[in-house]
């Protein structure tokens, strides 16, 4: 005899609440969304994980309100488990009830316990103007801010996001915009009002607004490059701060190999620019190395990189902006890719060719000694793996910022025989100084034997041969490694950041 039968009125029941849930805001509104080209929030999430994987909970919270306007749950990318949310705009335009809320912090609480990252999709209009969602309400933000540092955070603006919503990015990690993404305190409506002002969303938060003020840090063209650069952002990086980076596969990219092509790129004339990107493309395993902030900041590249198969975080000068000066963007911009990747144990790369921070009364206006002093100690307090090499030449702070700074925790520091460094170059010194002519030329002459002077006095480990650049690396980098005979632990930062 089966019991079956007792069964029936109450899973039918549990069916079509689920499916008034799966229908978000019902067909109207959903196709409405898909006509701008966007994925609807259950397929943002399909394309995100690894196919069925997705486990959801919360989903009957909110009654009559289709999961009450987020969809959360946990999943696989590429086999390792991650915690997701994603604000459904079909369904009240994304708001945030009470319920949602709750179930907003049960997520981030969620990704901590298990020490697995947290991926935030965000579409939606901040808090509901009823109710009340503060006071003794436990806010998401709150274990959102005990993420940091902890477990990998990701941010993707796929649609207008306003209000409490928003202030889900800026508080992530890595934040990324598609092209119908905005973002901002509060949208156009509440602008009008409050201010009089006449804007759009797009010239509120869009893009190019969002981009340019560092609030996002990259772009994809639609919600699907958005979602595939999430899922490699994260390949880079290991579930939490409890663990480290897993390498890849050993396979033919990740053997040694001289590198003669940086005598081509890299020339000796210090007043020569060249494209540092070229140089990345050479060092490492391959040139699908991936960019943080292409669009912000750009005296400084900050990328992703695998050398010799394990996963490492690449801050390198760019002498074709701003001749490689060391502006206050891109300090800042290097200073938060530093600690996120210090954070999770990421070896760090510095490829240092600047003459200095970037001088000037605009840039001093900008806080460029502020911005400097925070990358310096974000540099500085470090715990992970840090390798450097100066590749022509290092002045002053600009130096220092770049871990330049000896006996500074670095694993290993090359410089290319030749690598001038000091307070300031000879030329600007000569004529900071008002120099003879016989005495410029020694300045010059002293400027170029630095690099054997300091040598001498162990100011690098060693001068290298740019042919022998990613094989120094990487046996440093190897060598290094093997101080890994203990269980990962998350940083416990000493310092406060300027």
């Amino acid at each position: 005899m089966t019991n079956s039968s007792d069964w029936r009125d109450t899973l039918y029941d549990l069916d079509g609440r689920r499916r008034h849930t799966l229908a978000m805001g019902g067909p109207e509104r959903v196709a409405k969304h898909h006509a701008k080209g966007k994925l609807d929030v259950r397929a943002r999430i399909d394309r995100l994980l690894d196919p069925g994987t997705f486990r959801e909970f919360g989903m009957l919270a909110g009654g009559d309100i289709a999961a009450d306007g987020i969809v959360t749950g946990s999943g696989l990318i590429d086999g390792a488990p991650v915690m997701v949310g994603a604000e459904d705009f079909t369904t009240l335009a994304g708001s945030i009830g009470s319920t949602g809320n709750a179930k907003r912090y049960r997520l981030a609480e969620l990704a901590v316990r298990d020490k697995i990252p947290l991926v935030m999709l965000l579409e939606g209009a901040g808090f509901r103007p009823t109710g009340s969602h503060y006071g003794r309400t436990p806010t998401d933000l709150i274990a959102q801010a005990q993420c940091s540092g902890r477990v990998p955070t990701v941010a993707a603006i796929l649609g207008p996001s306003a209000g409490h919503g928003a202030l889900v990015a800026p508080v992530s990690d890595f934040r990324i915009m598609s092209s119908a993404g905005a973002i901002f305190t509060a949208g156009p409506p509440v602008v009008r009002e409050s201010t009089g002002e006449d804007i759009s969303k797009e010239d509120l938060g869009g893009p190019k607004v969002a981009l340019h003020s560092g609030v996002v840090h990259n772009h994809g063209e639609d919600d699907a490059a958005v979602i595939d650069d999430i899922r490699r952002y994260l390949s880079y990086f290991p579930s939490s701060a409890w663990s480290y980076p897993e390498p890849l596969p050993f396979d033919d990219d990740a053997q040694p190999r001289p590198t003669p092509e940086l005598l081509d790129i890299i020339s000796r004339d210090n007043r020569r620019v060249y494209n540092m990107r070229s140089v990345l493309d050479i060092i490492f395993d391959n040139t699908d190395w991936f960019e943080i902030q292409p669009q912000f900041g750009k005296a400084i590249i900050c990328a992703l990189a695998h050398l010799g198969g394990h996963p490492v975080a690449v801050v390198a000068n760019q002498p074709n902006v701003l001749a490689g000066s060391i502006d206050a963007d891109a300090a800042d911009k290097a200073a938060h890719f530093i600690m996120v990747a210090d954070s999770f144990h990421l070896p760090l790369v510095f490829l240092a060719d600047n003459p200095g921070m970037l001088p000037g009364s605009r840039s001093e206006q900008s806080g460029v000694l502020r911005a400097g002093a925070r990358m310096f100690a974000a540099q500085t307090a470090a715990t992970t793996l840090k390798l450097h090499v100066t590749l022509r030449k290092a002045y002053g702070f600009g130096s220092m910022v770049m871990s330049l700074l000896g006996f500074d925790g670095q694993e290993a520091t090359f410089a290319f025989p030749g690598a001038t460094m000091g307070a300031m170059s000879a030329a600007a010194l000569s004529r900071a100084s008002h120099a003879e002519e016989d005495l410029s030329a020694k300045l010059r002459d002293a400027e170029l034997t630095a690099s054997y002077r300091s040598a001498d006095h162990l100011g690098f480990d060693e001068l290298i041969d740019p042919r022998e650049t990613r094989d120094q690396l990487l046996d440093a980098l190897r060598r290094g490694l093997r101080a890994r005979q203990v269980a990962a632990e998350p940083v416990q930062r000493t310092v406060i950041l300027p």
